[in-house]
């Protein structure tokens, strides 16, 4: 667990434009980082961008298979999004060295970071899908693990839905000090939000004993998602003001990603799941004393 003295000053955000890319699909996560950062520096909170490292197909083919993170750089298998665009094949190195990137970030300084990407949970050991193409979360653990950063690790996904391809990874490599809470394969309907709100301070009691957690922090609960529904505006503060809120006061540090959102405005916009990714923002800032 971290050792946590002073305040941030300033929230590391880590970001580069090679991170955003045109994926042609439903899903907005592959352009949706810069335009949250946009919003992050509009917000005139106290936060920083720090450029990530991309990372190497080695680092990638520690949670998957070396072959099919090859077919897929190199655009002979489609990614998560069904295609085999060379732009989103360009981008993976960035988005996923993102997450370790900002994870080192949180250990080092035993608090908090953020990585604007999404695309992870649906990845499986050898194959995408559901808009995601490599898991950075098991690739990010592995990383730190096998770099002797972290002994356990805990995952805590609340995204809207199930993550199956971390639970696929963990089983396929036989990893036991990974704790993974999934949300999304108990909790899908508003009549269930306040037992999930409910249970946060339980689970962020069993993750008290990991060196560090990753956090998806979902946009795709919301009530309005056209692929989620069960959580208001105002439960899905609460839900990140409570992770923070336990992470701050275990000493645990914590590192958050974006997940899914797919609210669309009429004109195609996605203000309404930058309005959500802001208050995640918002919640992490108020929660650490981020600035004070």
């Amino acid at each position: 667990m971290g050792a946590q003295g002073k305040n941030m000053q300033t929230l590391p955000i880590f970001f580069a434009a090679e991170m955003v890319a045109d994926s042609g699909s439903y899903s907005p996560s592959a352009e949706k980082p810069a335009q949250v950062v946009r919003r992050f520096l509009q917000t005139g909170l106290p936060v920083r961008l720090e450029r990530p490292e991309p990372l190497s197909v080695d680092t990638l083919s520690l949670a998957h298979e070396r072959q099919f993170v090859t077919d897929v750089l190199e655009g002979r298998r489609g990614n998560g999004f069904g295609n085999r665009s060379a732009e989103v094949a360009a981008s993976l190195c960035w988005t996923n060295g993102a997450m370790l990137s900002a994870a080192s970030a949180a250990l080092k300084s035993g608090t908090v970071a953020c990585a604007p990407c999404s695309g992870f949970h649906h990845a499986h050991w050898d194959r995408a899908g559901g808009f995601c193409t490599f898991n950075g979360l098991m690739i990010t653990a592995q990383a730190l693990r096998q770099a002797g950063k972290v002994h356990r690790v805990g995952i805590l996904d609340f995204d809207m839905h199930y993550g199956d391809g971390t639970d696929s990874i963990l089983s396929k490599l036989g990893i036991d000090w990974v704790t993974h809470i999934t949300a999304g394969r108990f909790y899908d309907q508003p009549d269930q939000a306040h037992e999930f709100l409910d249970r946060i301070p339980e689970w962020m009691s069993t993750l008290s004993d990991c060196d560090l957690i990753l956090y998806q922090a979902g946009a795709d609960p919301h009530v309005d998602d056209p692929l989620g529904g069960f959580l208001t505006t105002e439960q899905l503060f609460q839900r990140d003001r409570l992770v923070f809120q336990h992470a701050h006061r275990q000493r645990t540090p914590i590192v958050w990603n974006l997940a899914g959102g797919y609210q669309k405005t009429p004109s195609g916009g996605i203000e309404p799941v930058l309005d959500i990714h802001e208050n995640t923002l918002r919640a992490c800032i108020e929660a650490f004393g981020v600035g004070q």
